[in-house]
């Protein structure tokens, strides 16, 4: 069962994985890590859905990052093979979704929860909102590919200023880095966020999804189309075709 502090609401063609623990400003410990991935997972097998939203509950916090009760407690071993390496592998899948993501960024975006709007295609934010890598402040590292998508969208410099100082960005500054794409007023958020998931959801499925993979320069990219172009063909058609019949192929080349 997924954890009811992660839920999944669906609209037509557009979900959304909303982050349910307001009153711990949204942080998340594994058994949230597992519910985002049971998210995903549901996506991925509804063919349906042609755009993702992530979003927080309350009107604070996006998510402010892990637990620190979650993983303060674990030993060195465990806090790398089970946190780190758990939610660098859940949040990789979200940003290998088929369907375009979008970070509704509703408040606090910290850690963690940077980490995991990066992991999203688009983030439209709170004007109100701060953004922080605030690990060094605690001795630790940014643990779920921050060190790997933050310098490939703002640039290094920018980054290791984020991450070295641990201090806030305003979402204003935010936007004009490239960190977030629009910076609205709090109240005009969530209209914003959906206008633009509509406007994607109107398009064609197959060529967004296209866009998507050599947007983001995926190693199985030109595999997977080759493999749709193959499938597509006469010839492939007729190589199903003959196996299905145990005759040999006819292929023509077209």
């Amino acid at each position: 069962m997924s954890d009811p502090r992660v839920r999944l609401e669906r609209d037509g063609a557009i979900a959304t994985i909303v982050l349910d623990r307001p009153e711990k400003l949204n942080a998340l410990d594994a058994e949230m890590i597992a519910g985002i991935e049971a998210c995903v997972a549901d996506i991925e097998r509804d063919r349906e859905i042609r755009v993702a939203i992530v979003t927080g509950a309350g009107e604070k916090a996006f998510c402010v990052g892990g637990d620190i009760k979650a993983w303060g407690a674990l030993e060195p071993l465990r806090m790398g093979w089970e946190w780190v390496r758990e939610g660098n592998r859940v949040f990789d899948r979200l940003a290998a979704l088929r369907v375009p993501t979008i970070a509704a960024v509703n408040g606090y975006c910290f850690g963690g929860g940077l980490e995991l709007a990066l992991a999203c295609d688009i983030r439209i934010a709170a004007a109100e909102t701060d953004f922080a890598l605030p690990e060094a402040k605690v001795a630790i590292v940014p643990g779920w590919a921050g060190t790997r998508r933050l310098p490939a969208l703002i640039g290094p410099a920018r980054a290791k200023q984020m991450a070295f100082s641990g201090a806030r960005v305003s979402a204003v500054t935010a936007e004009q880095w490239g960190l977030v794409n629009e910076a609205v007023p709090r109240a005009d958020l969530m209209a914003r966020v959906w206008e633009l998931a509509g406007e994607i959801a109107a398009n064609s499925p197959a060529a967004v999804a296209i866009a998507k993979a050599g947007i983001d320069g995926r190693d199985d990219a030109l595999e997977v189309l080759a493999g749709a172009l193959a499938r597509y063909t006469d010839d492939g058609k007729e190589g199903v075709a003959s196996f299905i019949g145990k005759r040999p192929p006819n292929y023509t080349g077209n």
